[in-house]
């Protein structure tokens, strides 16, 4: 056994969720930070004296949405803090976040990794604003700042340590991402920071139940990365101990490029950021109502989703598939109120669909055919009038260009309909037990597998218009007299 299986990694995540807001978190500058430098700025978001913040509702929203997504106790009665440190981008010389009341309590992220369940325990979600951010690599003597991200929403979700590898590490923020996505609440777009993680890691022997020492890995923006990351502290934390050293608490910056972690500064506890109520904010008061409300205008979830999918005939990787986009669920559940055939109808969207939307880099609301129309090709294709290769590889390109049209009139129109009429498809068969006279008493010796020969030369004769399963039987009856 190597000297590092004789130590356990213990994770705590910090995430922070960049939301989707049109305005900042407490000004109306809008919260788009991509355009020009410092064009989304105020007086309010630069911290000039006299200037008062106010809420954004649609922030608090955000919030107890995911909050109850997560299983959380929302926080009737939460207060926003100044968070007090100096950073050449945060211009008012403090942060506005939740501290000693934040909205949302406890809760817990189920992750899977090698197929294998998890419940991550959450300690709190909060509200609080973003920074601005400083560029360092467009001048050889000075940063610039822009302060167009200054003031945007964040939540970050705080969790216990419960974590224990890189693997579930990179599991919890896929299922962060993939949740706001669902909730509508964010973008999750990683490489613009939407959703990043600051990586708080200890080591400690096993059978030990003090934590280590931990040191805090900032703003990893790619769950990659977070993997590497962890595991390169992970190591370096086991080699100082086992060279007799000692882990101090810092705050660490992780190059992707190296691979390695550096320290930017000794780690401050809480009470170095001298928090205190903001006093420019009243408290957020939310009633039972305001949650039922709330509650109302989310979207079922994938955990209620996909045991639903399953009964209908998904597989259980189908389902899990499916609810990974929000957009694909209510595409799905509105074909199959046209069809009865899910199983089908899962398959089309996860296959034809995805492919199409891919080659042309859209997303399903971008899709141009409807989905009662895509359920009548389903349809057409389930009462063997279509066959399936000839609805995906003829009649849904054409839909695609003609998504108003009659399905089975441009069907009809592209000769795909299919013959499934025993007395008029005899004459191939025949024609096909014909040819091949020798084939046939090798049949008929047990050679079951030449079969194939017989169907492909009956679909040639019909020009690919016989009906696969009515030509199978006709053959198999004819040959096994």
């Amino acid at each position: 056994m190597s000297v590092y299986d004789q130590y356990e990694t213990v994770i705590g995540l910090e995430i922070h969720v960049q939301l989707n807001t049109n305005s900042k978190a407490f000004c109306t500058d809008d919260a788009s930070f991509t355009d020009d430098p410092n064009t989304h700025i105020s007086i309010v978001s630069l911290g000039h004296p006299g200037t008062l913040p106010r809420a954004n509702k649609k922030q608090v929203e955000s919030a107890v949405k995911l909050g109850l997504a997560l299983g959380c106790t929302i926080n009737k009665n939460s207060r926003f803090d100044r968070k007090n440190y100096f950073y050449a981008d945060l211009p008012k010389g403090y942060q506005i976040t939740q501290d000693a009341e934040p909205i949302c309590l406890g809760g817990q992220v189920t992750i899977e990794v090698d197929g294998k369940e998890k419940q991550i325990r959450l300690h709190h979600i909060h509200m609080e604003e973003d920074a601005g951010k400083s560029i360092h690599d467009q001048d050889p003597d000075h940063s610039m700042i822009d302060l167009n991200r200054a003031g945007v929403p964040l939540l970050e979700i705080v969790s216990e340590p419960d974590l224990r590898s890189p693997e579930e590490v990179q599991a919890l923020m896929s299922t962060i991402r993939r949740l706001v996505r669902y909730l509508g609440i964010s973008d999750g777009n990683m490489e613009e920071g939407s959703v990043r993680a600051d990586c708080n890691v200890s080591v400690r022997k096993w059978g030990v139940d003090e934590y280590g020492t931990r040191c805090e890995i900032k703003n990893v923006n790619s769950m990659r990365f977070a993997k590497k990351a962890v595991a390169y502290e992970a190591k370096r934390q086991v080699d100082l101990v086992e060279r007799g050293g000692t882990v101090i608490q810092s705050t660490l910056d992780f190059n992707p490029e190296t691979g390695v972690t550096t320290p930017l500064r000794t780690k401050e506890d809480a009470h170095d950021y001298r928090y205190f109520p903001d006093p420019d904010l009243p408290l957020i008061v939310l009633t039972d109502a305001d949650i039922a409300s709330i509650q109302a205008q989310m979207p079922e979830l994938p955990s209620v989703l996909i045991p639903r999918f399953i009964a209908m005939g998904l597989t259980e990787y189908d389902a899990k598939v499916l609810t990974e986009d929000r957009k694909t669920v209510d595409y799905f559940k509105e074909i199959v109120q046209h069809t009865k055939h899910s199983k089908q109808a899962a398959n089309w969207l996860l296959n034809t669909v995805k492919s199409w939307l891919n080659e042309q880099n859209k997303t399903i609301a971008a899709f141009p055919i409807a989905p009662k129309q895509l359920a009548a090709v389903i349809e057409l294709v389930a009462s063997n009038t279509v066959s399936a290769a000839a609805a995906s590889q003829q009649l849904f390109p054409a839909m695609v260009k003609e998504p108003e049209t009659n399905v089975q009139s441009l069907a009809k129109r592209l000769n795909l309909i299919q013959e499934s009429d025993a007395s008029n498809l005899e004459a191939f068969v025949d024609q096909a037990i014909a040819k091949f006279p020798d084939k046939v008493n090798a049949y008929q010796k047990g050679k079951k597998g030449l079969i194939g020969l017989f169907m492909g030369e009956v679909m040639r004769l019909s020009d690919g218009k016989a009906n696969p399963k009515v030509a199978n039987q006709l053959l198999r009856k004819k040959l096994e007299v």
